[in-house]
């Protein structure tokens, strides 16, 4: 029999009161919480601050651990840096970034592990556009689950990126998964000095 390949999940925490967050959780009998935010906290859901959120999934038998050092999209390697704007094809080659992977990956062995971020669209987080995209090269099933409850995959994510670019014009239609990937980094990667204040949609 083939050996099964590993799953990963990943989760926007959104504005979900924490009782629904939680019902999304054990919906999809998730064990363990990756928290991939460089920031682990929520000016506007506070719920979701970093001690509140690991006290909760505690009470609820899951198990919390924080890689925003590691799996962030933000990092205090300048070499991670173009023009201002994070890159992440820099970022996913730092040896930092590289363990966080590597820890994900063998902790997948052992739980069901999400990966939470704070965008409710996988498609705006560099959680899908980053993370999910260098576990797929590893050969790692990645599943993403909605605010709805749905799951959607990660190839089914990219085919939706891939439509929502093209817009109605097949002409502008990206030729490439990478062409496809690069434009939504455009969109969504930190770029420094230039993020509102009161938003977090580029600050995790």
């Amino acid at each position: 029999m083939p050996e099964q390949r590993r799953a990963v999940w990943t989760i926007g925490h959104s504005t979900h009161p924490m009782e629904d967050f939680l019902c999304l959780l054990h919906n999809h009998s998730i064990t363990a919480v990756a928290d991939v935010r460089s920031m682990p906290f929520s000016r506007f859901n506070p719920q979701f601050n970093k001690n509140a959120l690991e006290e909760a999934l505690a009470d609820a038998g899951i198990r919390y651990v924080f890689l925003g050092r590691e799996l962030g999209a933000r990092s205090d390697d300048r070499s991670c840096y173009h023009d201002g704007r994070i890159s992440y094809s820099r970022l996913a080659q730092t040896a930092c970034f590289r363990e966080g992977l590597d820890r994900v990956i063998k902790g997948s062995e052992l739980y069901r592990i999400a990966l939470m971020c704070s965008e409710k669209d996988p498609l705006d987080c560099h959680r899908t556009i980053l993370i999910a995209e260098e576990l797929r090269k590893r050969e790692i099933i990645v599943q993403h689950v909605l605010a709805s409850g749905e799951l959607e995959s990660h190839m089914d994510s990219l085919e939706r990126l891939k439509c929502l670019l093209g817009a109605g014009d097949t002409d502008l239609l990206p030729a490439t998964l990478a062409e496809v990937l690069a434009q939504q980094e455009k969109k969504i990667a930190y770029l420094e000095q230039s993020v509102d204040c009161d938003s977090e949609a580029k600050a995790q």
